[in-house]
């Protein structure tokens, strides 16, 4: 097993460096003191980081690339005939996937929180990050966006906490280490690898049966498969949820551009009063399993307040872009059907005339296997704009088309039209928007070039 504590004369060569969650675990290797090489098929602004922080960064993938390695990280999306990992194979040099890699760094924090569900998981642990960061408790972070608080998405820290998103893709989060562990939400998704929500649901079980019992899980008790398993765990629990759990939410307000005010209740009694500078009902829900984790680990809850209120989003969370002829352009992520609900939602509390949406489907698999779901999710917009599926890892099977979709949104109601080309889209949008009007960029692929082309 790597022990960051003992291996730092190695030198540790990432496959993948650029991606965001490779890249903050090669930043916290530096900062450990080690030699660290990596490569990528693109530069990006993360292997320019990390070049100017020491690493040895190769653009392209060859073999001598890890020549002198004592030990390669690679990504579940570097395929089987990628040619460094066959000559790391064919030298004997010591693997890792990202996910036991983060796992071995994270068992040496014996605070670790690990912050898991089918959304919300970035800004839920901005959200605590923020927190910990205000409370002085100078933790080691790793965010699956860009946080400003720390100017980037990663910090490492010399305390015992450690919090990072924990993914379900593949079963990552089951190779971590979580002293606190998070359940936000479980949904059907990654159906490319899972079977059904059942097998997603057990996953998430086998997590959150890797916290001590001394260690707490914090589920939300308004989703049922949450709850089946905060019952079944063998560690403390706290729940949260705006009407049931140990902490909920009461007498919210909404301020003129959408951000929520509570009262935080703690089994019924009221535990102060919280302003976000994020809008949604959502958001409402995240800063609930964020002051339950700030509890427990005794925080003040006034500087919990002042931190949340302090939080304006990670890049990509509903980030506003900019404005231009009165139109205000917004960001966001969401790729699940769950999650542009609960955009649109939010969406409509923030000042508006008319609501237009560009989305780009993200994966031919979950555009399948949830396509009714995405279909009846785009109600609510005066205008939707699909973009062609972004494929990501996977090849197109023709069962499924951008087009397809586009039809079935229109029977649903919604305006909605499909354009391939981004420059096609930016000139639709230039020609129909007016003063007054919101236009959200959503997806997780590079929809929001979009925004940033009609802006400019």
């Amino acid at each position: 097993m790597f022990d960051i504590y003992n291996d730092k004369n190695k030198k540790v060569h990432f496959i993948g460096i650029g991606g965001i969650s490779m890249s903050g675990l090669a930043e916290i290797l530096i900062d450990y003191g080690y030699h660290v090489s990596g490569s990528d098929r693109s530069k990006s602004k993360f292997t320019d980081k990390l070049q100017k922080l020491g690493a040895d960064i190769f653009i392209g993938h060859e073999p001598s690339h890890v020549h002198g390695a004592d030990l390669v990280v690679y990504t579940a999306a570097v395929k089987d005939d990628n040619p460094e990992l066959i000559e790391a194979k064919n030298l004997d040099i010591p693997l890792m996937d990202r996910a036991e890699f983060l796992g071995a760094i994270m068992k040496k924090f014996s605070k670790g929180i690990a912050v898991s569900g089918t959304h919300g998981k970035t800004t839920v642990t901005s959200m605590i990050s923020t927190v910990l960061l205000n409370a002085d408790l100078d933790p080691t972070i790793m965010v699956g966006g860009e946080l400003d608080a720390i100017d980037g998405n990663v910090k490492p820290g010399k305390s015992p906490y450690f919090i990072t998103e924990a993914c379900e893709y593949k079963g990552s989060f089951l190779k971590f280490y979580p002293y606190i562990g998070i359940i936000l939400n479980i949904d059907a998704d990654h159906l490319d690898y899972y079977k059904d929500i059942k097998e997603i649901h057990d996953t998430f079980f086998a997590f959150a049966d890797l916290i001590p019992k001394d260690g707490l899980l914090i589920g939300c008790a308004e989703d049922d498969r949450v709850i089946d398993i905060c019952k079944k765990v063998k560690c403390n629990t706290l729940t949260y949820g705006i009407k049931h759990g140990d902490f909920t939410a009461k007498d919210i307000v909404y301020d003129s551009k959408g951000f929520p005010s509570f009262t935080a209740c703690y089994k019924g009694e009221d535990y102060g009063r919280f302003s976000l500078s994020v809008p949604g009902e959502h958001n409402v829900l995240n800063a609930l399993s964020a002051i339950a984790c700030s509890y427990f680990l005794g925080i003040d809850k006034d500087v919990t307040a002042a931190s949340l209120k302090s939080f304006t989003g990670t890049h990509r969370r509903f980030e506003k872009k900019g404005e231009k002829n009165g139109v205000v352009v917004i960001d966001d992520y969401a790729h699940h059907p769950a999650e542009i609900i609960a955009t649109i939602k939010a969406a409509k509390n923030y000042p508006h005339k008319r609501i237009f949406c560009v989305f780009q489907p993200h994966t031919y698999t979950r555009t399948y296997t949830l396509f009714e779901d995405f279909a009846k999710a785009f109600n609510g917009l005066d205008k939707l704009i699909l973009t062609d599926i972004y494929a990501a890892r996977e090849k197109d099977t023709g069962l499924v088309s951008s087009n397809k979709l586009c039809e079935a949104v229109k029977n649903y109601g919604v305006n909605a039209v499909h354009i391939s080309s981004f420059k096609e889209i930016v000139e639709d949008l230039s020609n129909e928007l007016k003063e007054g009007d919101l236009l959200i960029t959503m997806g997780a692929g590079d929809v929001y070039l979009v925004g940033e082309d009609y802006l400019k």
